[in-house]
């Protein structure tokens, strides 16, 4: 077991909200149709001169500040996002230089599809178990409203922007990571893709015309591979943990669809009122899912000192995980 507490949470999400109804207006679309195929009612977006970064920032320093840690007592930063700031160098410097890191940590992106919180986390307690760091900051975060066609309702009424983080610490004790499990399927990597814009298919006048710089899904090989690869992840966390599924308090799963959560639930066998959700009101975040969902729950009083919490995730790649922790 990794010995670690989640010292402090934060999340960020845009002013600007977007209703189902708003959609309706401009697309062939319904709060009913949209509901009832995803569990989605609204999702805040960024305005368009807004940086993506400054939610990262103010998720990290919202966690920053209920961990009652300074910016520059953190040992490592990690971003989980899709979509960086920009190709190079990413994300992760453009939210050390908006936290005022002036002591050099690393820091690095992961890029891990929607799972990349997960991913992260993962990979941050690694290193403070091999003793890199004794305080690390995860973030997830993403802009996907920039990335997708507003005239394609099978993608565009699925996504909302926002930024989610945790404070990790190390310390002794029964507390931290108890099981991990982590994969990528490569033969299915064209499930959920941008086409254009890296070395394959560098940006050019046709990419744009063709609409290539937008996300792309294929929404019935997401669903039946989300669900039996979280399925899968969180049953093996949970061996490698030395538990059962029943001694879990709390399943934090990435907020993809409603429909993909409760087949989830479904298939493991999980009590829903045990599962936790907000879907609804700030749609798939991708990688700043999770923390943003484990914030709020954490501000509302739901988690407490000696919880176990399962985090699962899958992601464009394909990879998926879970992580279990005592809280």
């Amino acid at each position: 077991m990794i010995a670690l507490r989640v010292a402090g949470t934060g999340s960020f999400l845009p002013e600007r909200e977007i209703t189902n109804e708003d959609l309706s207006r401009t697309l062939d679309t319904s709060d009913e149709w949209i509901r009832s195929r995803t569990g989605i009612q609204r999702r805040y977006v960024l305005g368009p001169h807004d940086p993506p970064a400054d939610m990262g920032v103010a998720a990290a320093q919202a966690a920053l500040d209920r961990a009652g840690l300074p910016p520059d007592a953190l040992d490592l930063l990690i971003v989980a996002t899709n979509v960086p700031e920009e190709i190079i160098p990413g994300t992760a410097p453009f939210i050390a230089e908006g936290l005022g890191l002036p002591h050099e940590p690393p820091f690095f992106d992961i890029k891990a599809g929607c799972a990349g919180f997960v991913f992260g986390v993962a990979v941050a307690g690694a290193m403070m178990e091999n003793g890199l760091a004794d305080n690390a900051l995860v973030v997830g975060i993403e802009a996907l409203s920039r990335f997708v066609d507003w005239e394609d309702r099978k993608t565009c009424v699925l996504f909302g922007d926002g930024a989610g983080a945790v404070v990790l610490q190390k310390e002794n004790g029964d507390r931290g990571i108890l099981g991990i499990s982590i994969h990528g399927d490569a033969t299915k990597r064209d499930l959920l893709r941008i086409p254009a814009g890296g070395v394959r298919l560098p940006a050019s006048p046709e990419t744009v015309k063709n609409k290539k710089h937008f996300l792309e899904m294929k929404g019935r090989g997401v669903y039946q591979s989300a669900v039996q690869m979280m399925e899968r992840a969180t049953v093996e966390a949970a061996q490698r943990a030395g538990i059962s599924l029943s001694d879990i308090d709390w399943l934090l799963p990435h907020q993809a669809n409603l429909r993909i959560i409760e087949a989830l639930v479904k298939r493991l066998g999980f009590p829903r009122e045990r599962v936790l959700v907000n879907i609804e009101r700030v749609a798939n975040t991708s990688t700043a899912s999770i923390p943003i969902l484990l914030d709020e729950a954490v501000r509302d009083g739901m988690i407490r000192e000696g919880h176990i919490l399962a985090l699962t995730a899958f992601g464009a790649g394909a990879c998926y995980g879970t992580v279990i922790l005592r809280w």
